[in-house]
């Protein structure tokens, strides 16, 4: 939360700021549907011990957040922001000895700070296409437990463990806006984001009748995504006295 508060006031202020600037700042929200891609990683894992097999696949997620462009040139900028991500798998266990086979919802969340250098290209004189890539900054707050019942003697209990909860993604990104100066810039576009390394560690634990069964499984999450990317950057809202250059974007 603290975080949040934080972004939000520098976000604020670097809007304010931008009413001045030759090359403006313009705050934005998003919105982003997530698709589970093999591109630099796996969807998913398998693992298999004795008797109990585990299956987790990537499935459809989402993320949210503001975000910030600050202009430096007519055609390159910086962008970055503050995003809530949350990545979703569907888990399948079974004893392979029984019937027994069982699955369930697995969710992670984090937060992701990304620092983009972004390229404009005008193709007409309200729309643009724009290129970025950089690096976005991951922070994994808490751990995950989740328990699944079969409605019989058998349970099975997940644990997601944050090795680190500070990571490092790769992100690249492609879209096109359209630009106006009274209703602000409508922007569609897709990303790619590959995480530097593991999202989490997975322990899963078979129970029979409460007790602990001597099979466990151990694993390693990666949550590679492509992405639909939906923005909308406000409009600048002028003030009294003299004007600073129009920059690229008005």
């Amino acid at each position: 939360m603290r975080l949040f508060l934080s972004f939000i006031l520098v976000f604020i202020s670097i809007f304010s700021f931008s009413q001045r600037e030759k090359f403006p700042s313009y705050f934005g929200v998003q919105i982003r549907p997530l698709f589970p891609t093999s591109f630099g990683g796996s969807k998913g894992i398998n693992l298999e011990s004795e008797n109990f097999s585990l299956n987790l696949t990537q499935t459809l997620g989402y993320s949210f957040g503001g975000t910030i462009r600050k202009g430096i040139t007519k055609l390159i900028a910086f962008e970055s922001g503050l995003n809530f991500t949350q990545r979703n798998y569907n888990l399948t266990m079974s004893l392979t000895d029984t019937n027994v086979s069982v699955s369930d919802d697995f969710s992670f969340i984090s937060y992701e700070i990304p620092i983009n250098g972004l390229v404009y290209i005008q193709l007409g004189q309200q729309i643009f296409m724009n290129t970025s890539m950089g690096l976005a900054l991951r922070f994994s707050p808490t751990d995950i437990k989740k328990i699944t019942e079969t409605g019989g003697s058998h349970s099975f209990t997940n644990y997601g463990y944050y090795s680190n909860k500070i990571g490092l993604n790769i992100n690249a990104n492609i879209g096109f806006e359209y630009r106006t100066s009274k209703y602000g810039f409508f922007y569609f576009g897709g990303s790619i984001c590959v995480p530097l390394n593991q999202i989490i560690d997975l322990k899963s634990i078979h129970y029979v009748s409460k007790q602990t069964h001597s099979t466990l499984l151990f694993g390693k999450v990666e949550g590679n995504y492509l992405s639909l990317d939906l923005k909308y950057f406000f409009p600048t809202i002028r003030t009294q006295g003299e004007q600073p250059l129009k920059g690229p974007i008005e």
